[in-house]
């Protein structure tokens, strides 16, 4: 449904784009099918320690719906759509400030773009980032005030990080920390720095597509989820590395503890 939902509500798309987009749909459905009926992890993350793939995949949702539905508000003739659209507006104009970065990627454009287009990518990268920064504040209170993982139950590392070898070499804490911090800093950086790269490759990208709305609408969406994902999954390393932590120093007290009552 969320690959699909711009062609469904997009006027004019064209059907060589229509059965693409359905081909595309289907096979992630069925990736993700596989991945959940199977009982054995293999390489979606956190697949055993709800609602963070819940989280991560209504945040995408809800980025590509909000940007459909703002392009295509003016065809859709509702009056939600015309809430959402005006809802949209204003959450573009919030993040359009100086040195943010939708400005930045309003500064990656030609010089000779039109300034329809323009505001189209204005109003596209502000949805899309104040969506991302609603999904790390909701994840943030999930794991400050609903004590995820522990309170949805026992966390295994190995079914819900399958790609996390414990036996690589090196402390499982050291390593689940520095993965932590990579995640986070990369997440940090890359909205400003992918406009950057972006303006730099400018003779090796074409730009062009980015005046089609449902070109745009992926590329906006990617530009703010997956800095966001990084960020998600940096604290949700820092929070198992937390856990491993604290699990240690009661192994640890337990043991001292009856080492002394072993030596009176």
């Amino acid at each position: 449904m969320a690959i699909a939902t711009p062609s469904l509500l997009l006027p004019d798309v064209g059907t060589d784009t229509a059965q693409v987009v359905v081909l595309v749909a289907l096979a992630a459905g069925a990736f993700t099918f596989a991945e959940y009926y199977c009982q054995f992890p293999s390489i979606l993350e956190f697949r055993f320690a709800p609602p963070v793939n819940r989280l991560r995949y209504f945040t995408m949702f809800i980025m590509v719906l909000m940007l459909t539905v703002h392009f295509s508000g003016a065809t859709l003739e509702t009056p939600i759509a015309i809430l959402l659209m005006k809802l949209a507006s204003l959450m573009a104009q919030a993040v359009d400030f100086p040195f943010s970065p939708v400005r930045l990627v309003i500064l990656s454009l030609p010089a000779d773009t039109t300034a329809e287009t323009v505001a189209m990518v204005r109003d596209a990268a502000g949805i899309a980032y104040v969506l991302a920064l609603a999904g790390l504040v909701a994840f943030g209170l999930l794991v400050r005030i609903y004590a995820w993982p522990v309170r949805y139950g026992a966390f295994n590392v190995w079914i819900n990080l399958p790609l996390f070898d414990p036996t690589g070499g090196g402390d499982v804490l050291t390593r689940l920390k520095r993965d932590a911090v990579i995640n986070v800093v990369l997440g940090f950086l890359l909205p400003f720095l992918l406009p950057a790269f972006v303006k730099l490759a400018g003779a090796l990208v074409d730009l062009s597509v980015i005046g089609n709305p449902h070109t745009l609408i992926w590329v906006m969406t990617l530009w703010a989820f997956v800095p966001a994902n990084l960020i998600i999954r940096g604290v949700a390393l820092f929070r198992v590395a937390d856990i491993i932590e604290e699990k240690r120093r009661r192994t640890y007290a337990e043991a001292s503890s009856e080492d002394g009552l072993q030596a009176v």
